[in-house]
């Protein structure tokens, strides 16, 4: 299946912020919100340097938006993200009513949205439309070069190069 212009448009925009969180040594994840063409919730991982198990860049997303649309109903939202939300994260996404899901690359350890399990195939009140693949390759090679990088810096010596 083609993507659309529009998916490619703001899947940029959640790649561009999973690259601030990699800047920050934090697991390369970006999320935005979009509703009826802009861009009203944005965020990325922030769990390390936050020390918080909530700091997922999906619940910063959410959390921005029902503050710009001041209401908690993000029934005429789309969610991008680079990675396959987490349960907690498709808990969220399910709760605010979210519209539709587009996401990157799958997660085959935490992806709630048909990786390890489908959150949309409970008997909750929503389901989320889920568009799966946007950007994959770029998506998955951020998460790639991230986990080199922490693989070769464990290598070095302590006080060495």
């Amino acid at each position: 299946m083609k993507n659309s212009e529009e998916d490619i448009i703001y899947m940029n925009e959640a790649i561009a912020l999973a690259k601030k969180a990699m800047e920050v040594a934090e697991v390369p994840v970006g999320a935005v919100v979009v509703c009826e063409g802009k861009i009203v919730g944005r965020g990325y991982n922030y769990r390390e340097n936050g020390r918080n198990a909530l700091a997922h860049a999906e619940i910063a997303a959410i959390d921005e938006a029902c503050r710009t649309l001041h209401g908690w109903r993000l029934h005429k939202c789309t969610m991008y993200c680079t990675l396959e939300p987490c349960p907690m994260c498709a808990g969220a996404i399910i709760n605010s009513r979210i519209k539709r899901v587009v996401f990157g690359a799958c997660d085959m350890k935490a992806g709630a949205f048909g990786s390890v399990f489908d959150i949309n195939s409970l008997p909750l009140n929503h389901t989320a439309e889920v568009c799966s693949g946007v950007l994959e390759s770029e998506c998955r090679e951020l998460m790639g070069a991230f986990f080199r990088t922490l693989r070769v810096n464990k290598e070095k010596p302590e006080g060495g190069a």
